[in-house]
């Protein structure tokens, strides 16, 4: 028995002395030797110098080790005016705990005894609007990059004991914190559980950001369509919550998935809920409506020339005759070459720096398109379609669906070039088949549509008044279906009754 511990304690010692050994080759990496005029204990810090606060170590530390009655470890948790000190006696927790910014203490008289005093230097950019999920009305914060921070916006916003917290570290490098979200009593379980097992099955080195989850948890992560509804507004991830979904927030990112979610939620923005309902409604419709323009438009306007010209007006005709007169390039091939253009422009201007990136995007169109038209590349008619096109394109909320859309457009151009309308309609049977098996956690992506849910079109491309959403979707299967009483809602007293 005296043989196998003597074994496990030099076990031990070779772990600790591997750990030091290579942290030592970085320069960040710092061990001082104290002693305590007091108790005469000799005691050393050990710390990475990059990620702890140097204020904490000599203001709330240093000074309580120096002149305090430090006889043992255990000392330190009276002591010391920090919270969540600990001490461990296992030594292939250190590094973890070194890189999480702590500072360990140990003393000379109890070498196999650990203490992490924690004092992580906290770097965190001050809250600023939404940038990409801009509005007028409505708050004007958005999540930052600090987990912490994020879940604070959070609590503020629902300060329920019912909002329940489960973290994960994921990634065998980045070892980065995930967070899962959801209400207690309202949120189907099996929706929870399911994001659960995905987070925890993950393998992989490192995690940057939150769209790495959406797509290592996504059901088809093949689909250009995404499956998980990121924002970075913490009213909406308030809202949604209420509503039974889950959310996931991830350190490092200042974006907060959402699930799940289906395809009329990336064209409904939440400011709609802040506008009377008959322009929420007029909005949706007109985004909608965007969409299609955008993808269609071109298509039939190559599937027209090509094979269906006898359908066009004779007035129209005269105009498309007249435009393409001096063209030597066939619509597909005319439209190709404006469509690429259009994204070179768009990939060139997000590239760039903000203010020469704007520049690029309008002068490049202005110049390219007039210089086009000039030398007689292309037709002004196709100009302005496509340009009408990319407008109409921008009208989509979530920039990751805009990016879906942006690419629709070319395989229906192909097939409207194989097969004129016809092909159009092929195209658009493909992509109903794979939004039909689209699925999002599990659950339909086209809903309310497919399967058809009549009750969950209040709140899909129409938006109803606030009073008739009283109950939650049904897609969620909410463990409560009800967020408030509908007849209570709609009662309206004057003062004098």
């Amino acid at each position: 028995m005296k043989k196998w511990l003597q074994k496990k304690s030099v076990q031990k010692d070779i772990e600790k002395k591997d750990w030091e050994k290579t942290l030592l080759k970085s320069k960040d990496f710092k061990k001082s030797f104290y002693f305590n005029r007091k108790t005469n204990v000799r005691f050393c810090l050990t710390f990475m110098t990059t990620l702890i606060d140097d204020a904490i170590i000599q203001q709330s530390i240093l000074p309580d080790l120096l002149e305090g009655d430090l006889l043992s470890i255990e000392d330190i948790k009276k002591i010391l005016p920090i919270t969540d000190v600990e001490i461990s006696e296992d030594p292939s927790g250190i590094e973890e705990k070194l890189f999480d910014g702590c500072v360990m203490l140990t003393i000379e008289t109890e070498e196999k005894k650990f203490g992490f005093i924690p004092a992580r230097k906290e770097i965190i950019r001050a809250l600023s609007p939404p940038e990409v999920e801009f509005s007028v009305i409505g708050p004007k914060e958005s999540f930052v990059e600090s987990i912490g921070v994020n879940l604070n916006l959070i609590r503020r916003r629902l300060p329920v004991k019912e909002l329940i917290v489960d973290e994960f570290t994921v990634g065998t490098i980045s070892k980065t914190q995930i967070a899962v979200l959801h209400i207690e009593g309202i949120t189907n379980q099996e929706n929870v559980n399911t994001v659960k097992q995905r987070i925890k099955e993950i393998e992989i080195d490192t995690i940057i950001d939150s769209s790495y989850i959406v797509q290592i948890i996504s059901d088809n992560s093949n689909s250009p369509f995404p499956q998980l509804l990121d924002t970075e507004r913490p009213d909406r991830i308030a809202a949604v919550l209420a509503e039974g979904k889950v959310a996931i927030c991830v350190d490092g990112s200042p974006h907060v998935l959402l699930g799940p979610t289906t395809l009329v939620e990336f064209f409904s923005a939440f400011d709609d809920y802040f506008l009377n309902w008959g322009l929420a409604t007029f909005f949706r419709l007109l985004r909608v409506f965007a969409v299609a323009f955008s993808v269609l438009i071109t298509p039939i306007y190559v599937a027209a020339l090509t094979y269906h010209y006898e359908m066009i007006p004779k007035e129209l005709l005269s105009t498309l005759i007249t435009s393409r007169r001096d063209v030597p390039f066939p619509p597909i091939l005319e439209a190709l070459i404006l469509e690429m253009t259009i994204e070179l422009l768009r990939e060139a201007g997000a590239r760039l720096p903000t203010k020469v990136g704007q520049t690029i995007g309008i002068v490049g169109g202005i110049v390219i398109g007039t210089a086009s038209v000039d030398a007689g590349l292309t037709s002004n008619v196709l100009l302005i379609i496509i340009a009408l096109a990319a407008l109409a394109s921008f009208t989509t909320p979530v920039y990751k669906m805009g990016n879906a859309i942006r690419i629709l457009r070319f395989p229906f151009l192909l097939f409207a070039q194989l097969w004129g309308l016809l092909g159009i309609l092929f195209c658009f049977c493909i992509l109903l088949a794979h939004l039909i098996r689209l699925t999002s956690l599990g659950r339909p992506f086209l809903e309310p549509f497919y399967p058809p849910r009549v009750t969950d079109l209040k709140d899909s491309i129409v938006s109803l008044p606030l009073q008739k959403l009283a109950s939650r979707p049904e897609l969620l299967k909410t463990e409560k279906q009800y967020r408030f009483n509908k007849k209570k809602a709609n009662i309206k007293k004057d003062i004098d009754e």
